[in-house]
């Protein structure tokens, strides 16, 4: 099988790399430019040999793949494979080598230096912990330009995504919900983009919270250029614009697609706000689904085209329904500490209602207490279809609770 892989096109020259090879974090980010995001033949190859090891073979590979497909120069990686694997990795270095020429993560570092950023590797303890489910679709490296902490970082994190195209009923829903999420303590993800994604950032900004902006293409350049101010915003207000790919790099569409995989592996849980049924919202929702993250879509008119992704998630049950920063916060948060205020919570439609807790013959007693007028026992008997003495005992209960109120030998609700 290893002779048929030398037939590939494969560049027959040493490539003579700039850097230091065996250098970890010049590694990683090396392979943040030689792989596109999501590249899991890539992140299978730097997960045996690690991030070094795997560039230097790589390095071979495009020069003399003969040796480098050696049993004992794969390491580990051979007592694994099968032929198709062995092939998908021989395609593999043809794609990647063609960046080899041109390589220099010394350069994007001096660029993200420029704009006090920072390089998050998977060897530093800022690195998300939920980028380890997506396995070997991990990113190699996240490139930073704010404050790492607590807007990347933070195990309290909500991804707030929806349409481009939203409407005022979206925005003003998702600045909401962004605003009530970070006022308990949880730090917004999204995009960055317009519509949703701006309406989420502004809520959190508007609420002095954390919030983290996931880009498709480079830290350096902000994207789309309308949301340059905002994204500059979230920078300066202590939050985060984040990348997986180095600066420089473009923002494609399928890198729109694959920076979904970290908006939903990054946080606790993701929300739809608004999303049409093709919408690329509806990606980031799936793809936290796969990873057994919550996910939560919020309802709107049934005549919106806007909302119809959010009706097919809830009728698919993909997603549960949540209407407010509470219902998110428990869907998001801690069991039992986050859970939403209900009938318990004296406030609003929550009041707690009297009859809570009664027994069936204290509502049946309950009803019969006449408003105004007292009655009598017998006469509350016999509406209530409950002997006297039963009666009797069901009115001190309810005295005791302050729902029934004694005038002389006649009772009558204490709420009338």
């Amino acid at each position: 099988m290893a002779d048929r892989l030398f037939e590939l096109d494969l560049p027959r020259r040493p490539a003579r790399l700039r850097f230091d090879v065996d250098d970890p974090l010049l590694a990683s980010a090396a392979w943040s430019r030689l792989a596109e995001p999501g590249d899991v033949v890539a992140g299978a190859l730097v997960e045996h040999l690690g991030a070094p090891g795997a560039l230097a073979w790589l390095v071979q590979a495009a020069a003399e793949p003969a040796q480098a497909f050696r049993g004992d120069q794969l390491g580990p990686l051979d007592a694994v494979v099968r032929q198709s694997t062995l092939r998908r990795l021989g395609d593999a270095v043809g794609r990647w080598s063609q960046r080899l020429a041109s390589l220099d993560p010394r350069r994007e570092l001096r660029v993200l230096h420029r704009f006090e950023g920072v390089l998050l590797t998977p060897s530093d303890a800022r690195w998300p912990a939920g980028l380890a489910d997506l396995g070997a679709a991990a990113p190699f490296a996240l490139w930073v330009r704010g404050q790492v902490e607590p807007a990347v970082t933070s195990p309290r994190s909500v991804a707030v995504v929806g349409a481009r195209a939203s409407t005022s009923y979206g925005e003003r829903v998702s600045a909401d919900l962004a605003a009530g999420l970070v006022d308990r303590g949880f730090a917004i993800v999204s995009g960055g983009a317009y519509g949703i994604d701006a309406a989420a950032h502004r809520g959190a900004l508007a609420a002095s919270g954390a919030t983290c902006a996931v880009l498709a293409g480079g830290v350096d350049r902000f994207y789309p250029q309308g949301n340059d101010g905002l994204l500059r915003r979230v920078v300066e207000s202590g939050g985060a614009v984040v990348s997986e790919v180095p600066p420089g790099s473009a923002p494609f569409r399928q890198r729109f697609l694959s920076r979904n995989r970290v908006i939903a592996a990054i946080t606790g849980a993701t929300v739809v706000v608004e999303a049409a049924r093709r919408s690329g919202a509806l990606s980031t929702a799936r793809r936290a689904a796969e990873l057994l993250r919550p996910v939560g879509a919020v309802p709107g008119p049934v005549t919106s085209m806007a909302s119809s992704g959010c009706h097919a998630l809830l009728r698919d049950g993909a997603a549960v329904c949540v209407a407010d920063a509470n219902e998110v916060a428990e869907l998001a948060g801690r069991l039992g500490a986050d859970a939403a205020p209900g009938a318990s919570d004296g406030v609003g439609e929550g009041a707690p209602d009297p009859r809570d807790g009664l027994r069936p013959d204290e509502l049946l007693v309950l009803d019969a207490l006449p408003a105004r007028a007292a009655a009598t026992v017998d006469a509350l008997a016999r509406t209530a279809g409950l002997p006297a003495r039963q009666v009797i005992g069901v009115l001190g209960g309810l005295e005791r609770r302050r729902l029934a109120r004694r005038d002389g030998a006649r009772w009558l609700c204490a709420q009338g």
